[in-house]
């Protein structure tokens, strides 16, 4: 038997469904599609689409250069679509830094004074780890869907109604 694998995008998925087995009932799942939520999302929107507890995975349409973000805890970043790059500064200001009991990232008012630290590229299927204390910013020279491992915050959006199927 021949499988052949097919990566999805936000041109091209299958929606896909829950298939119920045993005693369980499709009423207790929700479910949605991240090139789905990516492909009627604005640029940069953190959608929550999966929680356990504070953590969060986030989906996110990457294009142009994003906000600058800066976080207490460590973040990764594992990109679905397209190719990015995610740019790190150490601010000189620690005020920038959120207080260690602040869950999710921050967003900044703009590019922060500091020393650079580097930056680092990724295309489907990379992930990039997101230190924490460090201000970030990506940059998407086309298209893309990143998953953000993170913890609810400031930042993160829920709208469940909208994006969950049942």
């Amino acid at each position: 038997m021949s499988v052949t694998t097919v990566f999805g995008s936000i041109d091209n998925y299958d929606k896909g469904g829950v298939e119920i087995t045993g005693n369980e009932e499709a009423r207790d799942y929700l479910f949605s599609n991240m090139f789905e939520v990516a492909g009627n999302a604005a640029p940069w929107e953190r959608i929550v689409i999966a929680k356990n507890l504070e953590n969060t995975i986030e989906c996110i349409r990457a294009e142009g250069d994003s906000p600058w973000y800066i976080c207490s805890h460590d973040e990764t970043a594992l990109l679905m679509q397209g190719k990015m790059e995610a740019h790190f500064i150490k601010p000189a200001d620690s005020g920038l830094a959120p207080a260690e009991d602040k869950e999710g990232s921050v967003r900044l008012s703009g590019r922060p004074e500091g020393q650079v630290m580097g930056h680092v590229k990724a295309s489907r299927g990379h992930m990039v780890l997101l230190p924490a204390g460090a201000a970030y910013q990506f940059r998407a020279g086309e298209l893309g869907v990143i998953l953000l491992q993170t913890l609810l915050g400031d930042e993160s959006i829920q709208k469940w109604a909208e994006i969950c199927q049942h």
